[in-house]
């Protein structure tokens, strides 16, 4: 619920005339639970395209590509970002490089 919260912002009362919070209601009735997978996943994927067309320079290709020194931990590996965006280019269908 907090990233529904941050992505639907305060809205105007018009009664009140001020500011506020949507009640959880009305963010449900915004964003249904599908759309803001969606949604999500989107971002991630422009994002994503953002950070390509930086030069491999910046800390953000880097940090997208890198890949961290040191000791791993035990267990299973945690997902890389770029692992998330190959798992979102298939879910929507998209049959390039990536």
């Amino acid at each position: 619920m907090r990233v529904v919260e941050k992505m639907s912002g305060p809205k105007m009362d018009d009664v009140a005339g001020e500011w506020r919070r949507l009640h959880k209601k009305e963010r449900y009735d915004l964003y249904p639970s599908s759309n803001i997978t969606r949604m999500i996943k989107s971002r991630r994927m422009r994002w994503a395209e953002h950070v390509a067309r930086t030069g491999e320079r910046r800390c953000a290709y880097r940090g997208l590509l890198g890949k961290p020194e040191g000791k791993r931990p035990l267990g299973r590996p945690r997902l890389r970002w770029e692992n998330n965006i190959k798992m979102d280019l298939e879910a929507v269908g998209w049959e390039g490089e990536a």
